[in-house]
């Protein structure tokens, strides 16, 4: 990501936010980070265009002021709904004057925070995005007050910019999770008018007879409202254990699951495969992450109707 303003923080604002649980049990392991997967590299004008891509970066007097908050959570110092409660607390200083929410910067703009100097990052370049096979057990947060695992412990140091993960997957799911640098581009592929589809494969303790089958794709009923699959495919299985693949839209905490608890089944493996045009690469080993190269990013972008940066297209 690009950078702006005037001056570095002197903290490391990093540490400051670790929880509390962490910062004090020293003794607690240290959590493995994950292995990158090693692939070939690409015919020489693959490399040359992502070389080109890399290089390239938008003027940032093209770059228009965002609010705030937004700008300090992208710039790692801290979620935006802390950067709200600083701002109220009149700890955020924009050109010498106490900020208040509502205001919007952009990169000729100085900003500190409890008086630390803050280099915001703007987004003049491709972001980087990261696929990662998530392992059942981890979660899908920033923090956890009971110092779990989480997939931010286990993904490398994006050292200047903040990772943000494209949706979730609950704690005892695994599979494909898509983790990148741009909000931007995370809003967009979890926004529900983009529909992208979500694959899944899925173990479950019994079979479900075929007009069951067309009931979840016509849709039922859950507490929190309809759902319903776009496909469901047999898959075979042994003994009491049937695989079944499913396509969804929605992203609805734990939707699978429930669709199949509605039919007296119990889900005893979930793993998602694919993501929009986004499918799980098969040597991507459980906890192994792959990266982006930058012609993969810019064909992700184009797939999300963004620019290089993050912005939506004008039509």
């Amino acid at each position: 990501m690009g950078q702006g303003g005037q001056g570095e923080p002197r903290r490391n604002w990093n540490e400051e936010r670790q929880p509390a649980s962490r910062q004090q049990d020293k003794r607690a392991p240290k959590v493995e980070r994950a292995k990158k997967l090693r692939v070939r590299d690409p015919n020489q004008q693959i490399l040359d265009r992502a070389q080109r891509l890399r290089d390239t970066r938008v003027d940032m007097e093209q770059i228009e002021p965002v609010r705030l908050q937004k700008a300090l959570a992208a710039s790692g110092v801290g979620s935006r709904r802390e950067m709200e409660e600083w701002i109220e607390a009149g700890l955020i200083l924009v050109n010498g004057k106490k900020a208040t929410l509502g205001d919007r910067v952009g990169p000729q703009d100085r900003v500190t925070a409890k008086g630390n100097p803050i280099r915001l990052k703007w987004p003049d370049r491709l972001p980087r995005v990261i696929l990662y096979h998530k392992q059942e057990g981890e979660l899908v947060t920033r923090d956890d007050p009971e110092g779990r695992v989480t997939i931010f412990d286990r993904l490398p140091q994006a050292k200047s910019s903040r990772w943000v993960a494209v949706g979730r997957l609950d704690v005892n799911t695994s599979g494909l999770l898509i983790v990148t640098t741009s909000g931007e581009l995370a809003n967009r592929l979890m926004h529900p008018s983009f529909e992208a589809e979500r694959e899944y494969a899925v173990r479950v303790l019994g079979q479900l007879e075929p007009e069951q089958m067309k009931e979840m794709t016509r849709g039922i009923e859950l507490e929190d409202g309809p759902a319903h699959f776009q496909r469901i495919v047999e898959q075979g299985g042994e003994g009491v254990n049937h695989w079944y693949r499913v396509v969804i839209k929605e992203g609805r905490n734990r939707e699978v699951r429930r669709i199949f608890e509605h039919f007296g089944l119990t889900v005893s493996r979930l793993i998602r495969v694919r993501f929009g045009n986004i499918g799980l690469p098969a040597r991507l080993k459980r906890g192994q992450f792959y990266e982006l190269n930058s012609a993969e990013v810019a064909a992700v972008m184009k797939w999300s109707d963004l620019t290089v940066t993050g912005r939506a297209k004008s039509r």
